[in-house]
């Protein structure tokens, strides 16, 4: 249904209506560093919302990370392995995170060759985004790469058990059984197959 102006009812602002508070955003009393670490900054956050409320909330904020899907004909370049916090095993596209003051992009190629084996043809940036917005600053990077060459080494034991061409024909099922759980993964494969449908 649409309103007088023929905007969808559903995507129609509060802050367009007649009468409604304008908008605001939550304000930061301070923060409070509880653990620093390489990889993360965990810290507590004094929060006021815009009706006055206030609470306290976890923050955790991380380095960049960057992952790659390397596609070859009609498959993708997945890695089998287990993440001990879900005590599961799992398939992945590969990557890690970035280093300071390193490029993305030669970050997301090297992942490729140590926990693959193989060598992106090419790579180039395919989106970003953030996994848990309401508790975490994690930006995440995304490439695509056409193509790769095997270098021949063994890929890292303790990154990958299994290295695998997976068809892009099974992407869909293996996500809805679970063998792919994660965020990154799935926000990759999940463009990727649209693009290619379009």
């Amino acid at each position: 249904m649409d309103d007088a102006r023929g905007v969808p009812v559903a995507f129609r602002s509060v802050a367009n209506e007649t009468n409604a508070p304008a908008l605001a955003t939550w304000t930061i009393h301070g923060e409070r560093l509880i653990d620093d670490t390489r990889r993360l900054k965990l810290s507590i956050a004094s929060v006021e919302l815009p009706d006055g409320i206030k609470f306290e909330q976890y923050v955790l904020r991380m380095p960049k990370a960057a992952m790659t899907v390397v596609v070859d004909s009609n498959h993708v370049l997945m890695i089998y392995r287990h993440r001990f916090i879900l005590n599961r095993w799992v398939w992945e596209l590969p990557g890690g995170y970035v280093d300071p003051n390193e490029d993305p992009a030669l970050t997301a190629a090297r992942e490729v060759e140590e926990e693959t084996g193989w060598r992106p043809r090419s790579i180039r940036p395919f989106g970003t985004f953030q996994p848990i917005t309401g508790t975490a600053d994690f930006e995440n990077l995304l490439f695509l790469a056409e193509g790769a060459e095997d270098t021949g080494k063994p890929a890292d034991i303790n990154e990958t058990a299994c290295v695998q061409w997976v068809p892009l024909a099974e992407i869909p099922e293996r996500i809805e059984q679970g063998e792919i759980p994660g965020a990154a993964a799935q926000v990759a494969l999940f463009k990727l197959l649209a693009q290619r449908r379009s």
